[in-house]
C-alpha cells in the first residue's frame, strides 16, 4: 500500500481533482492530471511504483494494472 500512497502523493503535486480515480476491470485510472504536466523524473518514479501514462478511454492519464481489481 505504501507504493500506492507514494504515487498518489507525487500526482497530488500536479493537481487535486475532485474525482481523481476511475476503475474498470483490472485497471485503476487517475483522471484530471495530464502526463504532459508531470516531470520526467516523476514519471519514471511513477513507473517504478506501478503506474504508466497513456491514453485510456480517449483521455491522457495515468493508469495501473497493479492496483486495479476484478
Amino acid at each position: 500500500m505504501s507504493d500506492l500512497i507514494e504515487a498518489l502523493q507525487i500526482l497530488l503535486k500536479y493537481g487535486n481533482p475532485e474525482y481523481p480515480t476511475h476503475c474498470e476491470h483490472d485497471i485503476l485510472i487517475i483522471v484530471g492530471i495530464s502526463p504532459s504536466q508531470v516531470s520526467d523524473h516523476d514519471k519514471n518514479t511513477l513507473r517504478e511504483l506501478g503506474f504508466n501514462s497513456g491514453n485510456q478511454n480517449g483521455e491522457l492519464c495515468f493508469y495501473s494494472y497493479k492496483y486495479g481489481s476484478a
